[in-house]
């Protein structure tokens, strides 16, 4: 598998990320995407032994799409504080069951994790130690009993997007965990990182990575309602 890449000067690494797999080397032994970019960057720039690389966030392993990497320690330090305190844009399409009850809107809830389950809940109030989520969204196309809908976070939460739509009862397609009635062949789910906004660690200027979702017949709906603004 080659890696897709989107963009990259001496501080950043924007790359594509495919579904199923992990951002980050886990338990199951799979090769991970930082895996395939610092063999990337060391095979390209001639960099032997272990070229430097930060990971500033991260997309859950069934999702797909745009991921950032920091070629420099001075990049990852900025970067992450971005992520941080919530200076970035992150633009998300998913393919949900059911029909929206509004267009657009925003939704916000509060999250607690169960760390057992690798599971979030949302509530409508505040219980115990919940995180306040908030995403923006946005239904772009309908086709039968499914939407393609356009989501934004305001917040960083774990699963927020997912647990999101799950709470108006619209699971992202394939998402068992948050209710999806059955699972996609390939144990993916319809949820896309199409486009990130960053400042430019260095030069501060406002800096967009987008990618199209991928070639797949369930996303044949997303690639009709792809770049629609």
């Amino acid at each position: 598998m080659a890696l897709d890449i989107l963009f990259c000067d001496n501080h950043l690494l924007a790359v594509v990320k495919p579904a199923g797999m992990p951002v980050v080397p886990d338990d199951s032994g799979d090769l991970s995407l930082f895996d395939m970019a610092r063999s990337w960057i060391e095979v390209e720039f001639d960099k032997p032994g272990r070229a430097f690389l930060g990971v500033v966030h991260r997309l859950d392993r069934p999702v797909s799409g745009v991921v950032l990497l920091a070629r420099t320690s001075k990049a990852a330090s900025r970067l992450t504080e971005q992520f941080r305190e919530q200076q970035v844009t992150k633009t998300y399409i998913a393919i949900c069951h059911g029909l929206p009850r509004q267009d657009d809107g925003k939704l916000v809830h509060w999250q607690s994790k169960d760390e057992r389950r690798n599971r979030v809940t949302a509530s409508a109030s505040k219980r115990g130690n919940a995180k306040r989520a908030v995403t923006q969204f946005r239904a772009l196309l309908c086709e039968g009993r499914k939407t393609l809908v356009e989501l934004i976070p305001e917040t960083g939460r774990p699963h927020q997007l997912r647990a999101a739509m799950a709470s108006i009862d619209m699971p992202v397609l394939g998402d068992v965990k948050y209710g999806a009635p059955k699972p996609l062949p390939d144990k993916t789910i319809a949820l896309h990182a199409r486009e990130l906004t960053v400042a430019h660690p260095i030069t501060k200027k406002a800096t967009t990575f987008s990618c199209p979702p991928p070639v797949c017949r369930w996303w044949a709906l997303a690639r009709q309602g792809h770049g629609r603004k």
